[in-house]
């Protein structure tokens, strides 16, 4: 287990680095914006381009695995909710809060630590947690919101939905990558080494980016958003284990990507959708602020379990 700490460690020290940059303003918040920008884009865009190239949709499409993971993550999600709805909060904010506990920071943190702590083959499983998280619950989260403030379901909320997945670089790249190669199409030597090239500043970009975007958040609302790191960080990989392991015909290895992927902590692309939408920014940004903290540990935990599939 403390080999395992020690291998995640190098990834929470760059992200503690952006932290210390950000807190210090020597990395200002536009500096973080267009870092953010850079990764999202181009790096972590070619790297899922090339991962997904060289696999087929075959390889990774396991739809006992989908089904597994779905179905753990709908429990989680409707537990954070009911919590939420006691407490009285509108639609909206149960949303939101409801997102905080199932959505890990897959893209940014999960890809590049989870590649290289459990091995290439974690591409595949990391993919389609990626992609439940993207079309399934992204597009929840803005059905709710919107449809609540509506009043009703409009084809208008429908196309919001529509546009922001086409519009996703990941679910791009991904979905360029696998028609590369289900048509078999050889990547040219000069670009393969160019995404190769670009796809490697993504682990680092990503994780300077997250320390750095930590710095401008508060911890406000510590009950609940600790109550929201718990879901995360722990009733999470949980819930995914049971289904995993004991419901579904998961393969181990497989099983083991996935419980690891749901072990991350609150995704920051949650506080761009509460922003944007004006929902509790400041109850997902102690989430997330928190859940990263705890998660030094957590996820070293779990990893360190899963590698003994």
């Amino acid at each position: 287990m403390w080999d395992i700490f020690l291998q995640t460690l190098p990834f929470f020290m760059v992200i503690a680095l952006g932290y210390g940059s950000g807190r210090t303003n020597f990395f200002s918040e536009a500096a973080t914006a267009y870092l953010t920008k850079f990764v999202f884009y181009f790096a972590l865009s070619a790297m899922l381009f090339r991962f997904s190239a060289n696999l087929s949709l075959s390889e990774i499409l396991d739809w006992q695995f989908v089904m597994a993971y779905l179905s753990a993550t709908t429990v989680v999600y409707i537990i954070a909710t009911r919590a939420a709805m006691r407490r009285m909060v509108p639609v909206t904010e149960a949303a939101v809060e409801a997102q905080c506990a199932v959505i890990g920071n897959v893209g940014f943190l999960g890809i590049p630590m989870l590649v290289l702590l459990l091995g290439e083959g974690a591409v595949g499983p990391v993919m389609m947690v990626l992609a439940v998280d993207l079309i399934v619950f992204g597009s929840l989260i803005v059905i709710l919101i919107t449809g609540s403030r509506d009043g009703r379901m409009s084809p208008k909320i429908l196309w919001t939905v529509a546009v922001g997945l086409i519009k996703n670089p990941m679910i791009v790249s991904i979905s360029l990558g696998l028609l590369v190669s289900a048509n078999n199409v050889a990547i040219p030597l000069p670009i393969n080494d160019f995404l190769l090239l670009l796809g490697a500043a993504a682990t680092p970009g990503a994780l300077f980016a997250i320390g750095a975007s930590l710095a401008s958040k508060s911890a406000e609302r510590v009950g609940i958003a600790g109550w929201l790191s718990f879901c995360k960080l722990v009733l999470h990989p949980a819930a995914v284990a049971v289904a995993a392991l004991f419901i579904f015909d998961v393969d181990p290895y497989a099983a083991g990507v996935m419980i690891a992927a749901a072990a991350l902590p609150v995704a920051g692309n949650v506080y761009i959708i509460a922003q944007h939408y004006g929902v509790a920014p400041t109850r997902v940004s102690a989430s997330i602020l928190i859940s990263t903290a705890a998660s030094i540990v957590t996820v070293s935990l779990v990893i360190g379990w899963v590698t003994t599939f």
